[in-house]
């Protein structure tokens, strides 16, 4: 069934257009991913479909036969319901009478699973966050045709986007979302919907496979956007070497994708460069001993965290988890000196430029431009490299993608992610040393989260970074805090390598194991060395070495012929069935390359 066809959508707000002569549509059982740069238009391009809002131009035909439900950022409630009673109330009895404990016992696994764990709670006196998961759980509880998902993993944390990521993978209901969580696309999705340049790109896939796509389409296009390219590579072989924390992926792939990040890139543009100096770091950084925060005589006094220790040292990479309301931010607070612990003490070494980036973006000037608010921390800044050392205030807004026009923008105008943007860039010009990023993934953009990948990866100091994104803790972290049950437990690895331990055990283990775990373990199917190729194994490496050039060059014949321009569509249609099955015999035969190489 035909859920809504969408026919040359325009958008265009406050006078600049937001997308122009977009029309795509979605079939039941579809799970579409939209992504896109801040700005792009995604929320906007779901609340028109939705129905919530209407187009410039344009229409938008739904099925009469569909429910849809909407998750926005900013779910409203009845007022007096609870969290039960809001959930219970979703379910539709056209799909079959629940009995009232079938109903209740449902919405109860639904809000535990997603950290609500007192469903009685009056849902207008949680939190913005724990709002939102009584919404996403409302919106499973309706069990619509199209569940249409603003930003779902926004304020869940990892086990809850885990469990919602299962959830929707093993659910027959169509599904359109908007997530920056690259694991949960590549997961859930069937397809990804890019907006880019005012219009739209369709691509078959998770993101993965979006990925792969998107790099070849720009071999053909471009020949002259090679940095993008090599972009779209690095990030496809990051993808790959996070394979724990989505279950499954073969090593020789990793390998082989991991050669393309290597291959020197032709162009040093990046669409966001955040290139800043490094300044100078101590011996003493920061030490922590004992600490621990309990809760106020209003709450029911228990330890949020006790007995927390630490010794910060040069190129800590600190990634910190646990469920929401576990502490997390709070241990943040107190460890950049903002929040007195109940018990122990910190200390911050003379040398340390501390920044900060919050979940809430609080300090910047609402009636001001986009340059003034940047001004108003420095004019320019000291990178301290090569002859061109200083840089101004509209080359760092330029490097964070706010263009001329954009700089001049007042900042009540701009869009959530813009603003968390402009907040990051206020935080980092100040070259900190110890940098705590709280939840610094919400509300960006890929695009954003990759470039500031790219900067933590080079980042000298000392990070501690709060996130629910195992995608973004993958790439920027070598070591993992988990809160267990009030203590603080010290895992080495990222997540990937966290998820492997805990997946061992079954649980989380000791904290024993978890001060000797080591990220040194390799799957029992690696080899242990290299070996001599048998007769038979040495003809077939011989054969396919003779056989993946004969396939590229036919790959690269098609693609000309593609780009050559031809309208006959039985033709495209032909050629472009057969560069599929192309690029999977080259990716199984360049796969078996690398395993015999490495056999021998």
């Amino acid at each position: 069934m035909t859920l809504f066809s969408a026919t040359e959508l325009a958008k265009t707000h406050r006078e600049h257009p937001i997308f122009d002569g977009i029309s795509f549509g979605m079939q039941s059982g579809e799970r579409v991913g939209i992504i896109g740069r801040n700005g792009a238009g995604k929320t906007s391009l779901l609340n028109i479909i939705a129905g919530i809002d209407s187009p410039d131009s344009g229409t938008v035909a739904r099925s009469r036969e569909a429910h849809f439900e909407y998750l926005n950022q900013q779910p409203e409630f009845t007022r007096g319901d609870t969290a039960l009673q809001a959930v219970t109330a979703a379910y539709n009895p056209e799909h079959g009478m629940l009995e009232p404990w079938e109903l209740e016992t449902r919405a109860r696994r639904f809000l535990g699973k997603l950290g609500i764990h007192e469903p009685e709670v009056d849902v207008h006196t949680l939190s913005g966050g724990q709002r939102k998961r009584v919404a996403i759980a409302r919106a499973l509880m309706s069990e619509p045709d199209l569940l249409i998902l603003d930003e779902p993993t926004n304020h869940l944390d990892a086990d809850s986007v885990q469990w919602l990521q299962d959830e929707l993978s093993n659910s027959p209901r169509a599904l359109l979302l908007v997530t920056h969580d690259r694991y949960f696309l590549d997961a859930v999705c069937t397809r990804i919907v890019e907006l880019d340049q005012h219009r739209i790109l369709s691509f078959e896939g998770g993101y993965e496979k979006y990925l792969e796509r998107k790099a070849s389409l720009i071999d053909v296009q471009e020949s002259t956007a090679a940095h993008q390219r090599n972009k779209l590579r690095r990030e496809l072989a990051w993808l790959a070497k996070g394979a724990k924390a989505r279950r499954t992926k073969q090593k020789s792939r990793i390998d082989w994708i991991a050669q393309m990040e290597a291959e020197p890139p032709t162009s040093q543009q990046r669409d966001i460069e955040i290139e800043l100096g490094h300044r100078f770091l101590g011996g003493r950084i920061i030490d922590a001993d004992n600490l621990g925060v309990q809760l106020d005589a209003e709450g029911d006094g228990r330890w949020l965290f006790r007995d927390v220790t630490w010794r910060a040292q040069p190129g800590s990479r600190i990634g910190v988890i646990g469920p929401n309301g576990a502490g997390k931010s709070t241990l943040l607070r107190v460890l950049s000196g903002r929040q007195q612990p109940t018990a122990g003490w910190v200390n911050l070494g003379e040398t340390v430029s501390l920044g900060f980036f919050e979940q809430e973006i609080r300090d910047l000037a609402e009636n001001e431009t986009v340059i003034a608010n940047v001004r108003a921390i420095a004019e320019y800044i000291d990178v301290g490299l090569g002859h061109d050392r200083y840089i101004s205030a509209r080359e760092l807004c330029e490097r964070f993608a706010f263009t001329g026009k954009q700089q001049h923008a007042y900042v009540h105008t701009l869009s959530g992610g813009e603003r968390r943007r402009l907040g990051l860039l206020r935080v980092l010009m100040k070259n900190p040393n110890v940098l705590f990023l709280d939840e610094p993934t919400n509300d960006f953009d890929i695009a954003t989260l990759t470039a500031l990948e790219d900067y933590l990866q080079f980042f000298k100091g000392v990070l501690v970074v709060v996130s629910h994104d195992r995608a973004f803790l993958d790439k920027t972290v070598d070591t993992i805090w988990s809160f267990e049950d009030g203590r603080v437990k010290e895992y080495p690895g990222n997540y990937s390598a966290y998820l492997e331990k805990i997946e061992q055990v079954g649980a989380a283990p000791s904290a024993a194991d978890a001060a000797t775990t080591k990220n040194t373990t390799k799957p029992k199917t690696q080899p242990s060395g290299p070996r001599k190729l048998t007769f038979k194994e040495q003809k077939e490496l011989a054969a396919l070495e003779e056989r993946i050039p004969e396939l590229e060059a036919r790959q690269a014949s098609i693609e000309q012929a593609l780009n050559g321009g031809t309208t006959d569509y039985t033709e495209l249609a032909a050629l472009s069935d057969e560069l599929q099955r192309l690029l999977h015999d080259i990716d199984m035969a360049t796969s078996r390359w690398l395993e015999l190489s490495e056999l021998a």
